[in-house]
C-alpha cells in the first residue's frame, strides 16, 4: 500500500486547473472538485500523504491522469546498481527498486521519486541533470515551457 504524498495532490490539481479552467472564477471541474476534498482531508487531519489503495475513485482517476504525464522512471542510462551498488549512483533507486520498477504501482513509483527528489544525491541531479532535463521518449517527455505569455498576445 503506497501513500501518495500532499504535493502530488496538490500538482494534480494545478494541472487539473490548468487543463479545464473555471468559466466563471469560482466553479473548479470535476477532477479538481474530487482532488481537493481528498487534499482538504490531508490537511485537515495534519497527514503527509493517502493511501493509493483506499482514495475515492474519481480522485484517483483524475491523479491518475495527471500521473501519467510525468516521467515514469528516473534512470538515466547510467546504472551502478548492474555493477554491485546497492543504490545506483545515476537514478538514486535501489537494486530492489530498479528490479521490480515495472511492478510497481503509480503511488509506489511516485514515493521512491520523491525520495530519490529530497535527497538530490544521485547523478540525475548533479553530474548528469543536463542529460535527465534533455532525456526523451515514453518515460520522458519533452519539457514544456512555462513562460508566462502576456494578456493579449497568443
Amino acid at each position: 500500500m503506497a501513500g501518495i504524498h500532499i504535493t502530488d495532490i496538490e500538482s494534480a490539481i494545478n494541472w487539473w486547473r490548468e487543463r479545464s479552467p473555471s468559466p466563471d472564477g469560482i466553479t473548479a471541474c470535476a477532477e479538481v472538485r474530487a482532488l481537493a476534498e481528498v487534499y482538504a482531508m490531508l490537511v485537515y487531519y495534519h497527514e503527509p500523504h493517502c493511501d493509493e489503495d483506499t482514495m475515492p475513485p474519481e480522485a484517483k482517476h483524475a491523479w491518475l491522469a495527471w500521473y501519467a504525464t510525468t516521467p515514469d522512471a528516473p534512470c538515466i542510462a547510467i546504472c551502478s546498481t548492474s555493477q554491485g551498488d546497492s543504490i545506483c549512483k545515476g537514478c538514486g533507486r535501489s537494486f530492489h527498486e530498479v528490479q521490480h520498477w515495472t511492478e510497481m504501482t503509480p503511488g509506489e513509483k511516485r514515493a521512491t521519486w520523491r525520495r530519490i527528489t529530497m535527497q538530490a544525491t544521485a547523478w540525475r541531479f548533479n553530474r548528469y541533470a543536463e542529460r535527465a532535463r534533455a532525456a526523451t521518449g515514453v518515460d520522458h517527455p519533452a519539457p514544456q515551457s512555462f513562460a508566462a505569455t502576456p494578456k493579449g498576445s497568443a
